[in-house]
């Protein structure tokens, strides 16, 4: 059986079009020839014979014509009835004052759908900015163009910032230390621009003037949420500036945190989430890195203190000493 095609309701299809004059000349039509455009039986094109019912004879186009102008004034008609009404309804309450209401010329959360509405709202905010851009980056995986692409289009919404006196200051994770997108992106900007790093960040984030911001707003990044809320700006402000004194300083001068007592920064990190219970799946997840070097790392560590097992790895961590040191220097 040949299965219908899709096209708008109450519309004739090219493919009716083409059956409807085939039955015009032919003065019938099989029932199974017309299956494939049931645009046919909804508009009233074609009707069954009386004398067989697996034949359609065609209805005079100026019958159908009359009855489809009809329906579609009446339909007209209902809409025009629908507008009067909401005048009706909301013509006295536009007359009470709004001030109580919120502005709807500048929302404080705008949803943005899709990539392309997203770059260009923050390439229309960057073209407004200044002053200052502050934004957190967390790891990009590998094989992600999409992300990468994006960050080599913000080249230059960056660099115009700068030449307009603007300052940049950016928040990665410590595995986007030496990856040569990031680098190659400090070596091209000319101006005041700054770089630290964590072993964890938050999500994505930019915020541009202390005005507006940036976030995600789902898994995958499709939508993101525009914040112009001076309290939730403020709130954005005071976590990444909490988070920046934290960070160890990648550009524009390199500073590298000490090993302590043969412990590298990288494992007192993974140290840290294991003595938390974390698996080495959310390890990696969490500080951007892939699941065998997390391993790699966690053998080192254990060779390092000494430790034979899992179970007694943990312990050793608590008993070394090493997480508190960290503390510590930081």
């Amino acid at each position: 059986m040949t299965e219908a095609h899709p096209h708008p309701d109450k519309e004739l299809c090219e493919a009716g079009l083409k059956l409807y004059e085939r039955a015009l000349h032919d003065g019938r039509l099989r029932a199974e020839d017309a299956a494939p455009a049931p645009c046919l039986a909804d508009l009233g094109l074609l009707q069954p014979t009386a004398e067989d019912l697996d034949w359609l004879e065609p209805v005079a186009p100026a019958v159908v014509l009359h009855r489809l102008l009809r329906a579609s004034e009446d339909r007209i008609a209902d809409e025009r009835r629908r507008e009067q009404l909401l005048a009706d309804t909301f013509e006295p309450l536009m007359r009470i004052d709004g001030r109580r209401t919120a502005a709807s010329d500048n929302p404080a959360i705008t949803v943005l759908s899709g990539t392309r509405r997203i770059n260009e709202a923050i390439t229309e905010a960057m073209t407004s900015a200044s002053q200052e851009l502050l934004s957190i980056q967390p790891t990009t995986h590998h094989g992600d163009g999409r992300v990468e692409n994006a960050q080599a289009l913000a080249l230059d919404r960056d660099q115009a910032l700068l030449d307009r006196g603007g300052r940049i200051r950016t928040l990665y994770q410590h595995t986007q230390r030496y990856r040569p997108l990031v680098m190659a992106r400090y070596e091209q900007l000319r101006g005041d621009a700054e770089a630290r790093t964590l072993d964890e960040v938050t999500d994505r984030l930019i915020v541009l003037d202390r005005t507006v911001a940036f976030i995600p707003g789902n898994k995958d990044r499709t939508l993101a949420l525009e914040i112009r809320h001076p309290a939730l700006i403020g709130y954005l402000v005071t976590t990444f500036d909490r988070l920046w004194r934290l960070a160890t300083p990648m550009y524009p001068q390199a500073v590298q945190q000490p090993t302590l007592n043969g412990v590298t920064p990288r494992q007192r990190a993974i140290a840290s989430l294991l003595i938390e219970g974390h698996t080495d799946a959310s390890i990696a997840d969490r500080l951007g890195m892939n699941i065998r070097t997390v391993r790699v790392h966690i053998a080192k560590l254990a060779v390092t203190l000494g430790s034979e097992s899992r179970a007694q790895l943990g312990y050793l961590i608590g008993q070394s000493g090493i997480l508190d040191q960290a503390d510590q220097d930081s």
